[in-house]
């Protein structure tokens, strides 16, 4: 390990301010920690005092050329990109930023359908025209996974002005797939590689035998910090792997889209959080990996799920068996204090952390009670599962993003929806894939999957959905 990465500059240049106890003459108002609500400010203390602005020595996000710039050269050196951004506002800031930044208006793009709600208002922000790119389906875990290598390949050939291809690597439930045949193929037709990595932050550790994206040799990663590893909510990296790319056009996007006044414990969350990486030991990982497999044999096969097998150790996924409610098996799990990160209508998603957090005897414990008490549960039945949803062909929007810009909108009953075109994107949340976006013709199936899951409590963004949705009103243009 390069030596320098045992350093941590701005962690390092924030606690020394703190630990001067410099007087605030300048913002945040609450000066240092000094002036804050009272029955929250013995909790607040020590991360308010951290919370500083651009002052002398602290280097400026926008413009870097102190610790700053120290900080993102190190992480860069460590995931082994060309240069690396700090973002405070999240992967979301990341993929509008790429996506800004490599596509011109009207530019044909490849995308993986099954993609982060940010991708879609990233292209829509950039008037691109997207190509929808079917994923594969699991048989066996019963959901979506990436596309396939020959589905790209068909949509290269057919689509031959395409300038980007976007997709998201891994999934939420850490499957991946062949990147590096994807990338080797779109840079063959001298198409960028764009990919949402923000569950794959930890694949840049030896010891996960996943490569990552950047690794792969893709043009721009976008990794969350916060999701895998030890960083602050928001805290993401954006790793730059080629010339293909305007990096000034970049930064000058990312200046835009985030806030001129960035979090500094943010930014000093993404220096420790590379810290910790680069400071992770084969001890740790024997340690890490003897814990996952102990987890693991906690949640073994009952009669009301199977557990399944992920790429990344650290996502441990029920899939419920049939006749079994998973939002009920969800609260009887939050009952025992044991939050899972996603559940949909037959996964219960658990995402473990790089180091143990739970004695395996308590959460045997824990579960035995919630097996307990499904076996006399009288909320077992659920309707019947229905697999497809995503168009299973090659597809572009039924609308381009300027006609959209000139449509009038109207409200539909779902019932009355079938063959209209939706102006607004459904989308379960969490994962925040869309199951129907913005300018989609609206099919059967997919509205008979929507109600299912609103019948089955699933949360859904917009709210307030259950009984319709707004549409373009197209004979308004003809």
């Amino acid at each position: 390990m390069d030596n320098k990465q045992n350093q941590t500059p701005l962690y390092q240049a924030i606690k020394d301010f703190k630990d001067n106890k410099n007087v605030s003459l300048h913002v945040p108002g609450h000066k240092n920690g000094e002036i804050f609500v009272s029955m929250a400010k013995e909790q607040f203390q020590s991360f308010l005092q951290m919370d500083l602005t651009e002052l002398n020595g602290l280097d400026d996000l926008h413009a870097p050329e102190g610790v700053i710039q120290e900080a993102q050269d190190l992480a860069a050196n460590w995931f082994k990109s060309y240069y690396t951004y700090f973002l405070v506002n999240g992967s979301t800031v990341g993929n509008l930023a790429m996506i800004l930044a490599t596509c011109n208006p009207g530019d044909q793009v490849l995308v993986q359908r099954n993609c982060h709600k940010s991708i879609l208002h990233g292209m829509e922000l950039a008037g691109v025209q997207p190509i929808f790119l079917p994923p594969s389906y699991n048989k066996i875990n019963q959901r979506y996974t990436g596309p396939s290598v020959a589905t790209i390949k068909q949509a290269i050939d057919t689509y031959q002005e395409a300038k980007a291809v976007i997709l998201t690597y891994p999934d939420y439930f850490g499957d991946i797939y062949p990147l590096e045949k994807i990338v080797d193929l779109a840079h063959s037709r001298n198409i960028t590689v764009l990919v949402d990595e923000a569950h794959g932050c930890h694949f840049s550790l030896p010891y996960i035998s996943i490569a990552s994206a950047v690794e792969l040799g893709a043009d721009i990663v976008v990794q969350s910090a916060h999701k895998m590893t030890p960083a602050l909510t928001m805290a993401a990296y954006l790793h730059v792997q080629t010339s293909r790319v305007d990096r000034q056009k970049l930064s000058y996007y990312l200046q835009m889209l985030q806030s001129s006044s960035p979090s500094y414990p943010i930014m000093a969350s993404l220096d420790l959080a590379r810290y910790y990486l680069a400071t992770y030991t084969l001890e740790q990982s024997e340690v890490l990996f003897t814990y996952i497999e102990k987890i693991r044999t906690c949640f073994t096969n009952t009669d009301d799920w199977i557990l399944e097998k992920s790429n990344d150790p650290l996502k441990l996924c029920l899939r419920v068996k049939e006749g079994v409610n998973s939002q009920y098996v969800k609260e009887l799990f939050e009952i025992e204090k044991l939050y899972p990160e996603l559940t949909t209508d037959r996964h219960i998603l658990f995402i473990l952390g790089l180091e143990p957090t739970i004695d395996p005897v308590i959460l045997t414990e824990k579960i035995r009670r919630i097996t307990d008490k499904l076996i006399f549960s009288a909320k077992r039945a659920t309707i019947e599962v229905k697999n497809h949803y995503f168009y299973e062909e090659i597809t572009p929007l039924a609308l381009s993003y300027a006609e959209m810009q000139h449509q009038k909108q109207k409200w539909c009953s779902w019932e009355d929806a079938i063959g209209e075109i939706a102006a607004e994107a459904i989308i379960p949340y969490p994962p925040g894939i869309p199951f129907l976006a913005k300018g989609e013709e609206i099919r059967k199936t997919t509205v008979e999957k929507i109600k299912d899951l609103f019948e089955q409590k699933i949360n859904f963004q917009p709210s307030n959905r259950e009984f319709g949705l707004y549409i373009y009103d197209v004979s308004e243009g003809e």
